[in-house]
């Protein structure tokens, strides 16, 4: 068996409706509601699950919890633009701009916190002169 891509991934939180206004207002993903009255947040050909922490959908995860997340999204705007926007929307910047190590290439990243305290490393590619 070969994995192709990521379809999917759930995000336990403590307030759905806190993390959709956070998702869909600071970084531009689409809220969208299915089957019994479940949340996700749409971005590209990927979604973001949402579970309600003490409610989760299951199966779930042995040990769901919130918080515990470590997410890295290649944005579409430069990087300065990416910044001022946050601020604009008092959200603190953790860390960055700083050089990584991407899937398939350097990245430049800033670090934020979504409001369960996930870690959210915004990037885009790196430019070399």
């Amino acid at each position: 068996m070969k994995i192709k891509q990521l379809d999917h991934l759930v995000l336990t939180v403590k307030d759905i409706q806190a993390s959709i206004d956070f998702y869909t207002q600071i970084l531009g993903m689409e809220a969208i509601q299915f089957g019994d009255n479940r949340h996700a947040l749409k971005f590209g050909n990927q979604k973001i699950n949402l579970h309600q922490q003490g409610s989760e959908f299951k199966p779930h995860a042995a040990h769901a919890s919130t918080g515990s997340a470590d997410l890295c999204f290649l944005i579409e705007d430069e990087l300065h633009s990416a910044i001022q926007h946050l601020h604009k929307n008092n959200i603190e910047i953790e860390s960055g701009p700083i050089e990584r190590t991407g899937a398939c290439s350097p990245i430049m990243s800033i670090y934020i916190r979504d409001p369960d305290g996930n870690l959210i490393e915004l990037s885009q590619p790196a430019k070399h002169q």
